[in-house]
């Protein structure tokens, strides 16, 4: 059998797995065999799980040490098995087994084991189980998550920013926040809040990277964006990029920018708006939801309605008064008030959501749809052009 027929055969050997020995006896080497125990001991979870015992095949009634002979793949730890699929795959196979292992199979000791976590790759896919299993989370660990969540949402907060600026800041610029950067427009308040995250605990100082000025002449009144963003778990992808886009919006001039969650209660996160890493460390996912209690919340955040953007991220799933909800958002168009509902917010935007309850809001006067953040930008761009 020539070369590429054995490499052909053993790549079909790992996939098919080891139910495949009988028919492809001795077709793994070496390396070949550690590949095959490091995908075993993820994969063999789906038999596993099929009440079929490790290590054998349908109809195998032996105990497991007989065929495991005391060692191999049921052996191992997390924290090995972690070096050996790093070491033996390319780095983007490695990240589609630990997408696996977090999301298919709930290997919760990959986020809650310090030993794991510094060995997981900075990803999209471990903030969203990061974020998941966030309660499970304390001390080392917890830090350690914290600052994994910090750097993927910045490097997604840096991705998204250009285009969104480029949407915008032609149409807002005009309304510059801070003409004169003098001592006298200094906005303490707002630059201590953005710049908490570069404080120093050893020098006991806080270093200043992004200075905010108040603007001494403003020629039109600012504009007020509010998220209110459904936290249920379902909507995981959503509250990421509403934290992103609060950050990013909260950066333009003229704009002032609300960030409200919701499940059951809510929870007014504006004050993190220019940290969208700690806004995310303050959600917490899962429980019902009241959509109508989290916009009635809203409406106390709006001082000029005509100059207003409510933007809520929701599946439309009402737990709370369905009733209430449509007269809370007739109410707020009626008063002026630009009011878009956004089933979801990511960088796909294929929701599952409550058509029914969303069509009642869109006869209430409000927009629905499903957007990624560089839409909802173009989408603000035509209101706050009219």
């Amino acid at each position: 059998m020539s070369d590429s027929a054995d490499l052909s055969m053993a790549r079909w050997r790992l996939v098919l797995g080891r139910f495949a020995d009988n028919a492809m006896p001795n077709c793994l080497n070496g390396q070949g065999s550690r590949m095959d125990a490091a995908l075993d001991y993820l994969y063999g979870r789906e038999y596993r799980g099929r009440g079929m015992r490790a290590g054998g095949g349908p109809g195998d009634n032996r105990p497991s040490s007989d065929r495991m002979g005391g060692s191999g793949a049921s052996q191992i730890s997390i924290p090995d098995w972690l070096n050996e699929v790093r070491e033996l795959f390319p780095r983007e196979t490695v990240e589609i087994i630990e997408h696996h292992a977090l999301d298919r199979y709930g290997m919760a000791d990959l986020v809650t084991d310090p030993q794991v976590l510094e060995r997981l790759e900075p990803s999209y896919d471990l903030l969203r189980t990061l974020l998941t299993f966030k309660s499970m989370m304390h001390g080392e660990v917890l830090q350690m998550a914290r600052r994994i969540i910090r750097q993927v949402v910045e490097d997604l907060k840096r991705r998204l920013e250009a285009d969104v600026r480029r949407v915008l800041y032609g149409k807002l610029n005009r309304f510059q926040h801070s003409p004169l950067r003098v001592a006298q427009n200094f906005d303490w308040r707002r630059t201590v809040r953005a710049n908490l995250k570069h404080y120093d605990p050893e020098e006991n100082r806080l270093l200043i990277q992004n200075p905010f000025f108040f603007s001494r002449v403003e020629r039109h009144l600012p504009w007020h964006v509010v998220l209110c963003v459904d936290q249920s778990g379902s909507m995981t992808d959503s509250v990421i990029h509403s934290a992103v886009m609060a950050g990013i919006l909260a950066g333009l001039p003229a704009l002032k920018v609300s960030l409200v969650v919701f499940d059951t209660a809510v929870v007014d996160l504006s004050g993190y708006v220019d940290d969208p890493a700690e806004a995310l460390m303050s959600v917490q996912l899962g429980g019902g939801t009241d959509i109508a209690k989290a916009l009635t919340y809203c409406e106390t955040l709006v001082e000029n309605p005509h100059r207003t953007v409510v933007v809520v991220v929701t599946d439309f799933y009402e737990g709370g008064s369905p009733q209430q909800l449509v007269a809370t958002v007739k109410h707020l168009c009626e008063t002026g008030a630009k009011v878009m509902g956004l089933a979801a917010l990511d960088s796909s935007a294929t929701p599952s959501y409550d058509r029914q309850m969303a069509e009642r809001l869109a006869a209430a006067g409000a927009d629905i749809a499903a957007l990624t953040p560089l839409q909802l930008a173009e989408w603000l761009m035509k209101v706050i052009r009219k």
